[in-house]
C-alpha cells in the first residue's frame, strides 16, 4: 500500500499485519495493523511507530514522502513493543531526531532498548509547536500502561490516542466507514474487553479530556481511523468504562459427560422462554478471548464445571483466571455443574464468583452423576428466577 493522506500533510505510514493470529492471549483472526503517522510541518514528526518487522514496511512508505533521515521529532504515545519496536531503526537514520514521550515513557524506553536517545518528556497540557502545527499532549496512565499518552492536533482536530480506539484488524480500507460500523464496532469491543476492561476509571477520565476537544478524526495506532462514527465510538467506550450491560444472559461451560451440558441447555431454555437474550459459549470450541465481548455485553454471566480431580475443569479455570483479571464490575452470576461424588467444582466456580463482587441471587446447582427430570425442572424454576433478578 501507498502511504495515505488522511489529512492535509498528515499521513498514516504504518504496517499491516495480515498474518497475526494470537497476540498475548487474545486471538485475532481478522489480524491487525499498527499505524504510525507522519506529519510534515516546519518539523518533520512521526506519531508512533510499527512492530520490528515491518520497520522497512513502515519506512518504505516514509521514504515514498520524504527522507526519513529528515524526521525532527519521534512521539511515542505509548512504548510496548507493538508500536516502539521500529524505533532502533528510525532513530538510526534519523540520528539528530528527539524523541516526545511521557516521563514514564522515557523510563520504559531505556528499559526496553538501552538506549540514551534525546528524549523531550512532556506532561498533561504541555505543547510543542512543529511549525503551523501545535502538538498538545495528555498523559493517559493506565490506558493501558503506565506511559501512555495521547496527542491532538488542534489545527486538524486530530486525535492520535495509541491504543485507545483501537481495533485489531487488518485492511486495506483506513477509515471506519469504509468497513462500515457493525464490523468496526465488533472489533472495538473486542480490543476493549481483551485489554482495556479493567481500566474503566481510568478511560472515563481521560474521555472526560477527550470529549472536550473538537474532533474530527481519531486515528489509534490499531485498526481503522474514525472519522464518521465519532459519536458512536465514544458513547460505546462510556458505557463500557461505566461497566454498563444489556439484559442478556452469558452461560459458559464445559462438560465431561453431557451432564453439566445438559443443565446449561435447559437454563437457556427458561431464560428464554422469561424473554432473556441468551448466548452459550461452548470452552472446547470457543477461545475465551472470543467470549469476553460477551461478558462485556451481558448482565448475567452463568458459568458450569464437572467436577475433575476435585476441582473445576481446567478450561473453566483458565477462563475465570482470565476474566478476574480484566475485573468486570454490576454483573450479577451464577454456578452450575454436575460431580459424581465431590462436587467440589461447582463450589470453586461460586467463591470464584463471589471474588469478583459479582451479585449472587441464587444458590449454586450442583447435580449428581447424570440429572433426571425432576431435577431439571427444578433447574427450569431457577433459570425464571434469574431472569427476575435481571
Amino acid at each position: 500500500m501507498q502511504p495515505l493522506e488522511i489529512k492535509p500533510g498528515v499521513y498514516w505510514v504504518g504496517g499491516i499485519d495480515w498474518n497475526l493470529r494470537y497476540f498475548h492471549g487474545y486471538q485475532t483472526p481478522r489480524g491487525s495493523t499498527y499505524n504510525a503517522y507522519l506529519i510534515l510541518d516546519e518539523k518533520i514528526t512521526l506519531v508512533d511507530t510499527v512492530k520490528h518487522y515491518l520497520a522497512g514496511e513502515m519506512l518504505e512508505r516514509i521514504g515514498k514522502i520524504v527522507d526519513p533521515r529528515r524526521i525532527d521529532y519521534l512521539v511515542v504515545n505509548h512504548v510496548e513493543m507493538d508500536h516502539s519496536g521500529s524505533i532502533p531503526a528510525v532513530m538510526e537514520l534519523a540520528s539528530g531526531a528527539k524523541i516526545v514521550t511521557s516521563p514514564k515513557g522515557k523510563q520504559g524506553l531505556e528499559r526496553h532498548y538501552g538506549k540514551s536517545w534525546d528524549c523531550l518528556e512532556v506532561n498533561t497540557g504541555d505543547e510543542l509547536k512543529i511549525g503551523a502545527r501545535t502538538l498538545k499532549f495528555v498523559q493517559t496512565p493506565m490506558v493501558h500502561w503506565p506511559d501512555s499518552m495521547v496527542t491532538y492536533i488542534p489545527e486538524d482536530r486530530l486525535l492520535l490516542p495509541n491504543d485507545a480506539f483501537g481495533q485489531h484488524i487488518a485492511s486495506v480500507e483506513r477509515f471506519d466507514d469504509e468497513l462500515g460500523w457493525n464490523i468496526v464496532r465488533e472489533e472495538a469491543a473486542k480490543y476493549y474487553a481483551n485489554i482495556v476492561f479493567p481500566y474503566g476509571e481510568q478511560v472515563n477520565k481521560a474521555l472526560d479530556v477527550v470529549e472536550r476537544l473538537p474532533l474530527e478524526m481519531i486515528a489509534p495506532s490499531h485498526g481503522v481511523i474514525w472519522r464518521t462514527y465519532l459519536k458512536e465510538i465514544r458513547e460505546s467506550y462510556r458505557q463500557w468504562a461505566n461497566h454498563e450491560s444489556e439484559r442478556r444472559a452469558l452461560i459458559v461451560y464445559d462438560t465431561m459427560w453431557g451432564s453439566t451440558e445438559k443443565i446449561a441447555q435447559v437454563l437457556r431454555s427458561g431464560l428464554e422462554e422469561a424473554g432473556v437474550t441468551v448466548t452459550m459459549r461452548f470452552l472446547q470450541t470457543n477461545h475465551i478471548s472470543d467470549i469476553v465481548p460477551d461478558v462485556l455485553r451481558s448482565k448475567l454471566i452463568l458459568i458450569g464445571t464437572p467436577t475433575l480431580n476435585n476441582g473445576m475443569l481446567p478450561t473453566v479455570g483458565a477462563f475465570l483466571t482470565y476474566v478476574k483479571g480484566l475485573r468486570p464490575k454490576n454483573r450479577i452470576g451464577f454456578a452450575f455443574g454436575s460431580y459424581g461424588w465431590g462436587g467440589q467444582g461447582v463450589r470453586q466456580v461460586a467463591e470464584a464468583i463471589g471474588e469478583m463482587g459479582w451479585e449472587i441471587p441464587e444458590e449454586p446447582i450442583n447435580l449428581r452423576y447424570v440429572p433426571d427430570a425432576g431435577e431439571l425442572a427444578q433447574v427450569k424454576a431457577v433459570a425464571g428466577r434469574l431472569a427476575e433478578a435481571l
